[in-house]
């Protein structure tokens, strides 16, 4: 009989503990989270349903220099076993095309089926403890949290990221990895919203339309993902945007030219479009350039797009030329925007960066600087896309680094 602590209350923390008691029942297995109740962080996610995975799950769907060790956790622990995981906590399972969802569609839920998990396991829960060293000796480890001292055989972080509006989300949990000898990618927003130089879309804040969104670094696209984009005053946001957001992070943090091209006609090629504006500037020629567009783009948004592109809006459509007519493609088709930065970590969903990928073992999460020490969920450097996929990556790190703390104690 060992004694196993996981320190951190999130999803895999708790996926962690589970694992581990279920694999030894004579194992003492404890967790140690900062906040005064357990996961509640999955109480925002998928805004208050809890997208549990995905259907189309692959390594393309994570990033970082952690891609490879998901793909290698995840052939191990991957879909199939995911949703067994969450069905095994009593959970019913609700498709929304390639999304799971809990059938009842609340967080809240999600988060109780796996503290009622823990409790049937008699795994021992210590709330509002904030750990500030962990150390190893000839005894195992002792873990230090205020004036009190935990002792544990293994040791599970599982602690987290910055990313989150919830009190105790501080990253903490990487100088805990850190003065246990491992080293960490830069840590960054991501899946985040991203602000705008002198945004030129500003007044048509609220405006919600089908884009296609790329990343370009020093003038080279490097990620790209359509869907539909919000704008605000301060800049854009929407899912497309998060997908390419933990990119944009990198380059600002890198000191890199960093901008988004934007195409708000994803559907159709330059040619096409300037052949449809051309068309239209013909069939309404009795309405202004303002007018000719109604049908295709949001009100607020011709404006800006017209400015863009050099149009007085009260011009006939009838007297655009052709110059004019291509240069409106071209804005419509690829306007350049200049990001300044990205929103902080209290809006992020997650971040990019982290522990590196390369000092954990992928069979087992165990660290290879440090025995007996396994890594777990967000604090790694591994981020996913939007869409389940990084629940799906916090259970399954979690779940592999428990059974197999577990099994070897």
């Amino acid at each position: 009989m060992g004694k196993i602590g996981v320190i951190g209350g999130g999803i895999s923390g708790m996926a962690a503990a589970i694992a581990a008691a279920r694999t030894d029942g004579r194992a003492e297995v404890f967790i140690l989270e900062h906040n005064d109740i357990l996961g509640k962080k999955i109480l925002s996610t998928g805004n208050g349903r809890c997208n549990l995975t995905n259907m189309q799950m692959g390594a393309g769907c994570y990033r970082g220099g952690g891609a490879q060790l998901a793909e290698d956790v995840l052939r191990q622990f991957g879909l199939g076993q995911t949703l067994e995981f969450f069905r095994s906590l009593g959970l019913l399972i609700r498709m929304r095309g390639d999304y799971a969802y809990p059938r009842s569609e609340q967080a809240a839920d999600v988060r109780e089926s796996l503290q009622m998990e823990l409790e049937r396991l008699r795994v021992s829960c210590h709330l509002n403890e904030h750990v500030r060293n962990v150390r190893r000796d000839g005894r195992g480890y002792a873990i230090e949290s205020g004036d009190r001292q935990y002792r544990a055989d293994k040791v599970i972080l599982a602690c987290g990221s910055r990313a989150s509006q919830i009190a105790g989300a501080d990253g903490s949990g990487y100088a805990l990895a850190q003065g246990l000898g491992h080293t960490l990618e830069p840590v960054v927003p991501a899946l985040v919203q991203l602000k705008v130089r002198a945004n030129p879309f500003a007044k048509a804040s609220g405006v919600r339309t089908e884009a296609r969104i790329a990343a370009r670094i020093d003038g080279r696209e490097i990620a790209a993902d359509t869907g539909e984009l919000q704008i605000t005053g301060y800049g854009i946001s929407g899912i497309p945007v998060f997908q390419i957001s933990r990119f944009i992070s990198r380059g600002l943090y890198d000191r890199r030219n960093v901008q988004v091209e934007a195409d708000f006609l994803p559907d159709m090629s330059a040619q096409d479009t300037e052949i449809l504006f051309a068309r239209r500037a013909e069939q309404f020629k009795e309405r202004n350039a303002g007018e000719f567009l109604t049908g295709i783009f949001s009100r607020k948004l011709v404006p800006r797009l017209l400015e863009l592109a050099g149009i007085r809006l009260k011009m006939p459509a009838g007297d655009l030329t052709h110059a004019q007519i291509k240069s409106l493609a071209a804005v419509c088709k690829h306007t350049l925007l200049d990001i300044e930065a990205t929103n902080g970590f209290d809006q992020a969903q997650i971040c990019a960066g982290g522990v590196k990928a390369s000092e954990i073992n992928p069979d087992t999460m165990e660290s290879l600087c440090t025995p007996g020490l396994y890594l777990a969920g967000e604090m790694v450097d591994v981020d996913g896309i939007c869409g389940g996929y990084n629940i799906t990556w916090a259970v399954a790190s979690g779940h592999i680094a428990g059974s197999h703390a577990a099994g070897s104690v």
